[in-house]
């Protein structure tokens, strides 16, 4: 302690000399340099908070948290609990990894790793955003603080794998789920879409996904003859959120209107 107050003197803080050396004059008058006394405060609850906020673990997590129940209240209908705590927590993450030495590239590749995960969330269904939503999380979080004076401020594996697994979990299990859930309740009912007109926006083979009334969805066709890119369909039915399509010429529709036709 004496060594460090001693290497303290004179250093500049907000625009302030330290002065942690005190003169004394010893037994034999000679004149020596001293450390200044130290004292030790306890920090309130509020500064106790802070401190906790601002270690490398907690504010990680913190932030992914934050963003990761921000999403979740997002696709929810209204606001509720899930994003005041979101928020709480995205300000207590944000404000944590102000305080450490942090790659700002490496805290962007963590909010773009969310908003990748958040497109295919949107679909429903897992597929290559998650996949590179997840490959961006896993970069982030082992090079997101930067070394200072030699010191190494890697996480520990228990926190990595807390942070990545939870991620995952959220993103390829909880939050495609939630939405299918909330789609498919009979109070939000997608019934006005039977009949619409569409474009298969990849290769359904037997799902894949369409472009309807300037939206993507999850669709699968009720026929074994798959869709390729960039066909022209019409939505026949609904499942939860999955839409069932048909091609606009040859679909069923058209023989039972050919039928109903010939029968008149």
């Amino acid at each position: 302690m004496r060594n460090m107050l001693l290497a303290l003197d004179g250093l500049i803080v907000d625009g302030v000399a330290l002065d942690t050396v005190v003169e004394k004059v010893d037994s034999s008058g000679q004149i020596v340099r001293d450390a200044t006394t130290a004292r030790f405060f306890k920090l309130g609850l509020l500064g106790q908070l802070m401190h906790t906020v601002a270690s490398p673990p907690v504010a990680y997590l913190l932030f992914a948290i934050g963003l990761s129940l921000l999403v979740f209240e997002f696709f929810t209908a209204g606001i509720g609990i899930a994003g005041f705590v979101g928020a709480f927590c995205f300000v207590l993450g944000t404000y944590g990894l102000n305080e450490l030495p942090v790659r700002l590239w490496a805290v962007a590749l963590l909010v773009l790793a969310v908003f990748a995960f958040a497109v295919d969330v949107q679909v429903g269904v897992p597929r290559l955003w998650t996949g590179l939503g997840l490959a961006l999380f896993v970069i982030a979080s082992f090079t997101l603080y930067q070394p200072i004076d030699g010191t190494q401020m890697r996480m520990s594996w228990v926190t990595l794998v807390s942070g990545i697994g939870m991620m995952a979990l959220a993103f390829i299990v909880g939050m495609p789920s939630m939405v299918r859930t909330r789609f498919a309740t009979p109070t939000i009912g997608r019934e006005w879409l039977i009949g619409a007109e569409g474009v298969a926006s990849t290769d359904i083979s037997p799902e894949g996904t369409v472009i309807v009334h300037n939206a993507q969805w999850r669709a699968r066709t009720n026929r074994s003859t798959p869709l390729p890119v960039g066909t022209m369909c019409r939505v026949a039915a609904i499942d939860g959120i999955t839409l069932e399509v048909e091609p606009l010429e040859g679909a069923a529709r058209d023989y039972r209107e050919m039928r109903k036709g010939a029968s008149e």
